[in-house]
């Protein structure tokens, strides 16, 4: 199976009211697939997933000196789980 080569959890206030529905945001690789995130995501975190709704954020652009720069694009992909799984977002200490 193909790695996931770039996967970022963001927290927002949209993404925290998300989180009672279950369902996560992440921004992933900009070639990355829905098929290859959700299985990369039930593999590795043993639940179910749903639904996945993905979109690209605008692109920011940057300045250094007289020099106009494009920040790296990724894809932003909303995560829905079947009831009764979650993902653990911060580990018990």
């Amino acid at each position: 199976m193909d790695e996931v080569q770039y996967l970022d959890l963001v927290l927002t206030e949209k993404s925290i009211r998300l989180l009672e529905k279950n369902q996560y945001t992440l921004n992933v690789d900009s070639g990355s697939t829905k098929t290859r995130i959700k299985n990369w995501i039930e593999l590795f975190f043993n639940v179910r997933v749903i639904a996945i709704n993905s979109y690209r954020p605008p692109e920011k652009r940057g300045k250094i000196g007289r020099i106009m720069r494009r920040r790296m694009r990724s894809r932003r992909m909303i995560i829905t789980l079947k009831p009764g799984y979650s993902i653990p977002l911060f580990p018990q200490e």
